[in-house]
């Protein structure tokens, strides 16, 4: 049982083949490169390998614009490539999730191409059409600004077609019994080339009624159960993780009551409001959203993270708490993106300061759910504001001090490393840290080892404490009879906190630091006294280290 759950205490690891690292020189990063990496991933302590599109691609939103699913890119290499990096990861104790994008295709996919020059064709009915643009063809767009409309018209067809995303990025139907049929096939496909499981895009759209006449879309979450019950055919342990901003209480319905659903979704409460706290030191927004997203089925998880390959979107905020975090984070316009978000990376979001950015991956590591990194995180890399959208976050990764960052030995790569500045490769890259026992590197590889180690995390449940200070955060997890507590301070200035842990058993009244000797003691009153520094963390272990050895059952 414990194999199937492994999600629960995993470390995931996001990254783009094409921007990681090129092995044959042609300035594009590839499936060879990707698999000489592959040891400094293991090192690093992550255990699952999140791969963005790959497939056969026009490449006009990063891969998002498939064109054949059952392939690779040429420029990445080749199936044979693909199997050899997923059997290599298998000998290293690695899974390999990869991105299933099922919502829409590319407009230069064989189907929607024979579908809009043959109306008799099958895969006619495979995307979604009218014959007039739909009253209501301007809302919902998903890149406000940017954007213009979800319907467009089709010279060939002579129809409007549905796009809820870019007008090259043509829906499917995924109402359409042959469509779905289609979509377990795709999975099928990547399950056998060794695959674990997959991070599905734009969920909440995969599951809509879609056509000219759905004013308010109808969500089909029992297309989720029929994608999991596959899954679980095939490959008993492999899992979906998805991508769903939705509400706290629509969140239960794509895990299921029972978790017969999806397996994984990104917390994307969690996620604005912890940068809200971040912006302002106010924990209280946080706090209600752990304890909104705090139910859920014992074996469903979250995924838990920072910044992602998107922009960092806000829109679950209110508009004042949204600002707050704009004028913290994004003050100047070039970067906001699409009237709700910032398409920044954290470490100069956070002006480079080392306190604060370790507080922030602190937090993240010990927030309810399983971590999910963005490369480059680990060493503090940064974004290249003179990029389009979100490509400025999007740039190769930073392995030395050679040119172009040792990504390529290519003299003009088609994208190009950070250069200069306090975040260029020549300042930010591993092999720099790599020789700095005090470097960013090194203390992301402990921390990520300590949280390894702390199982109580990923599988407890959890309680926010009280404490006698609003700019604190205090939790305490509880497992098999074991307990950890975490604290963070947002503040600028040193405090001493005042709280209880919690537990009342004896010789639970020592709080031992898994991060340093700064052990506590619980006082007189029952309350513990802990000085933190400005921005400072602690990890204890409730009762002492050698309380692990008294393991009860589940």
């Amino acid at each position: 049982m414990l194999n199937d759950l492994w999600y629960k205490n995993a470390i995931v690891y996001c990254l783009s083949v094409g921007t990681f690292m090129d092995a044959n020189g042609d300035g594009v990063g590839d499936f060879q490169g990707l698999l000489r990496r592959l040891d400094y991933l293991q090192g690093l302590g992550v255990t699952t390998i999140w791969l963005m599109p790959f497939q056969p691609s026009p490449g006009l939103d990063n891969g998002y614009d498939i064109s054949d699913y059952y392939n690779v890119d040429p420029k990445y290499g080749t199936l044979g490539d693909f199997s050899e990096f997923t059997h290599a990861c298998g000998e290293r104790g690695l899974r390999v999730m990869i991105d299933l994008v099922i919502n829409h295709t590319s407009d230069q996919h064989p189907w929607f191409k024979e579908a809009r020059s043959d109306p008799e064709s099958r895969y006619r009915d495979w995307y979604v059409w009218s014959d007039r643009q739909p009253p209501n063809a301007k809302d919902g767009v998903v890149f406000p600004g940017v954007q213009k409309s979800t319907w467009t018209f089709d010279k060939h067809a002579k129809r409007w077609y549905f796009h809820r995303f870019y007008d090259f990025q043509p829906d499917l139907n995924t109402s359409n019994p042959y469509v779905q049929a289609e979509l377990l096939k795709i999975m099928g496909f990547w399950i056998q080339l060794g695959v674990s499981g997959f991070r599905m895009d734009a969920v909440p759209f995969v599951i809509s009624t879609k056509g000219p006449k759905v004013r308010e879309p109808v969500e089909q979450y029992d297309m989720l159960r029929a994608f999991r019950e596959f899954l679980q055919w095939r490959q008993g342990d492999a899992i979906i993780l998805a991508e769903a901003n939705v509400l706290p209480n629509t969140d239960l319905e794509y895990f299921g009551d029972q978790g017969e659903r999806l397996q994984m979704m990104f917390n994307f409460q969690l996620n604005q409001n912890t940068f809200y706290t971040l912006a302002t030191g106010d924990t209280a927004p946080l706090k209600k959203a752990l304890t909104a997203t705090k139910p859920r089925p014992p074996t469903a998880q979250w995924g838990v993270f920072l910044r992602n390959h998107d922009e960092l979107d806000l829109g679950r905020l209110t508009p004042e708490q949204r600002a707050a975090v704009f004028a913290a984070f994004a003050p100047e316009p070039d970067m906001q993106l699409y009237e709700r978000g910032i398409r920044r990376r954290l470490a100069p979001m956070l002006a480079g300061d080392r306190r604060r950015i370790e507080l922030a991956y602190s937090l993240m590591l010990t927030l309810p759910g399983t971590p999910v990194f963005r490369y480059g995180d680990e060493i503090g890399m940064g974004d290249d504001l003179s990029l389009p959208e979100r490509e400025c976050a999007r740039t190769p990764m930073q392995w030395s001090t050679e040119p172009h960052g040792g990504f390529t030995k290519h003299p003009k790569p088609p994208s190009r490393v950070i250069t200069g500045g306090a975040y260029g490769f020549e300042r930010v890259n591993v092999a720099s840290q790599r020789r700095d026992p005090n470097s960013f590197l090194n203390w992301m590889e402990r921390m990520i080892r300590m949280r390894r180690e702390v199982p109580e995390i990923s599988w407890g449940d959890f309680d926010v404490l009280r404490t006698s200070r609003s700019d604190v955060l205090a939790l305490r997890y509880d497992w098999r009879n074991n307990s950890v507590l975490c604290m963070h301070n947002f503040g600028d200035e040193a405090c001493t906190v005042k709280f209880r842990s919690g537990c009342e058993e004896p010789g639970q009244d020592r709080l031992i630091n898994l991060l340093s000797d700064d052990h506590s003691q619980e006082g007189d009153d029952g309350r513990h006294s802990v000085v933190l520094e400005p921005y400072g963390f602690r990890w204890y272990r409730i009762g002492g280290l050698d309380y692990l050895l008294r393991r009860g059952e589940v």
